[in-house]
């Protein structure tokens, strides 16, 4: 499930770093948590489907791994995403 072009556009919009940036941990972990809430909302409604299940699994996973980069290479930059996404931190 791949996200919308305009919705893709918009969260690279809010969460770019310089003005060209699209592969920041930022951007990312935004890109992933909103991959993640459609996938939830999937799931909810199907709840057998374990293949979807494990690809949230691999997303959470990843997304986990970049906030823990994040976290050790700039803890201010880790705090502003976390807060502005409503993430645990």
């Amino acid at each position: 499930m791949a996200l919308p072009k305009d919705l893709k556009d918009k969260i690279i919009n809010d969460y770019q770093v310089h003005e060209e940036d699209t592969g920041s941990p930022e951007v990312q972990i935004a890109l992933l948590t909103e991959r993640i809430s459609q996938l939830a909302d999937h799931l909810k409604t199907h709840k057998k489907d374990n293949h979807s299940r494990r690809g949230l699994l691999q997303l959470v996973g990843k997304r986990r791994r970049l906030l823990s980069y994040l976290k050790g290479k700039d803890k201010e930059r880790y705090k502003t995403v976390t807060k502005k996404l409503g993430l645990k931190s």
